[in-house]
Formats: C-alpha cells, structure tokens, sequence
C-alpha cells in the first residue's frame, strides 16, 4: 500500500505534470497539426480516378515491398494495379519506379519492374531509380536526376499526400492518383508510423532542408 501511495503522489505531483504530462501534450498537438497541414495540402491534387486526373508525361510509382506478412503485400499489389490502369487509360506515357535497393538480394524497383511488364506495360516504357530509398528522394530524384518537373505521383492515398506535400516544398508541379487503400486491420503499424513520418517531413522541408542520399548523373525519359 505504501508504494501505491507512493506511485499516486508522484504521478499527482504539480512537477510530474509539468514534466511529463506538458510535453506529451506538445507532442500530440505537434502530431496533429502536421498532419493536418499535409492532409489539407493535398487535398485538391489526389484523384481517384482517371476520367478526373490531368494528364502528364511521366508516373511516379514509388516503390514497396512485394512480400508482407508472409505473403504477397498488398500496397505493393494495389500501387502495381493503380499505374496499370493510369498508363492503359492515356494519362501517362512512361512509368519512373522509385524503389529501395540497398542489398543485393532487396530490390523493390525491379519487382515492380516485372510486375507491370506481366500487366501489360512495354518494358520501354518503364525505367527504374535504385535510389528511392525514401519518399523524399523518390519525389526530388525524379526532377534532379530525371528532369521531371511536372509528373503524377502513385502510391496509397496516405502515402500520396505526404509525397505531393515534399513536391510543392521543392517548387514542383505534381498530381497524384490514388492507389487502391488496404483494409485497416492489415496496415495499423504503417498508419501509425505515417503519423511521425508527417513530423520528420515537415522538419525536412522547413527546418531541416534535406537532401536525397544519393544523385549522380542525369538520366533522359522519353516518351
């Protein structure tokens, strides 16, 4: 009993509060509004569809494992299917896959690579960034690297508009298409890690000015 009595009047104490209860709530405040900041940024550049999305030269397809949870990943299935579909509709004409593959034996841009080709799409219309190995070198890579000022992004809606908010934070002009969304029970890790995703692409924006890992020589799309 005393050291229940003890626990209570320390988590009671006027100093406690003011030294775990004040920055927790600065934390979740901070939360919050970064995340309604890139939300609301975003919101009239998503689309759902293709009749709605404005054409551009190239797509984006920012890259994911194919593997999850012992079986195939459904970001990865979706995202595949969403620029299948972009592409065969005419509202682009070349697919940029920006993926991590930073081993030998993990290569996400060449899975999606073999993906879309068994989905129809021409092997010429396809080229890959190895060095995507987060979404803000994805997005700034596809304009330093591959000259793409104006292209559409494709990925989850959530994925989407952090992507579009690192793009206007670089001056560039970008649209998204909205892969289909997994059920909730299947990505509750992935929904609550983009949450503190959101704070860290603010401060890389704003404060922190950060830089993709890695540029090098340029590389011309044709479409």
């Amino acid at each position: 009993m005393f050291f229940l009595g003890f626990i209570i009047r320390v988590f009671t104490h006027k100093r406690t509060i003011k030294f775990i209860y004040v920055p927790l709530l600065l934390l979740a405040i901070t939360v919050w509004s970064c995340n309604n900041w890139i939300r609301k940024s975003a919101v009239t550049k998503c689309y759902n569809t293709t009749q709605q999305i404005p054409e551009n030269k190239v797509g984006l397809l920012l890259g994911t494992t194919k593997w999850a949870k012992g079986g195939a990943n459904l970001f990865f299935q979706y995202r595949i299917n969403a620029a299948v579909e972009l592409f065969k509709s005419g509202k682009i004409k070349h697919i940029l896959v920006s993926g991590d593959n930073h081993t030998l034996e993990y290569n996400e841009a060449e899975d999606m690579q073999k993906a879309l080709i068994e989905n129809g799409i021409p092997d010429s219309c396809i080229t890959l960034d190895y060095a995507g190995f987060r979404t803000l070198d994805s997005v700034v890579r596809c304009e330093k690297v591959f000259g793409q000022k104006k292209f559409t992004i494709i990925s989850q809606p959530f994925h989407n508009e952090r992507a579009l908010f690192i793009a206007k934070g670089f001056d560039l002009d970008c649209v998204a298409f909205n892969a289909k969304d997994v059920p909730s029970n299947y990505s509750l890790k992935t929904r609550v890690r983009e949450y503190f995703a959101r704070v860290k692409c603010v401060l890389d924006i704003y404060i922190l000015k950060t830089q993709p890992k890695f540029l090098g020589e340029k590389v011309s799309i044709t479409a």
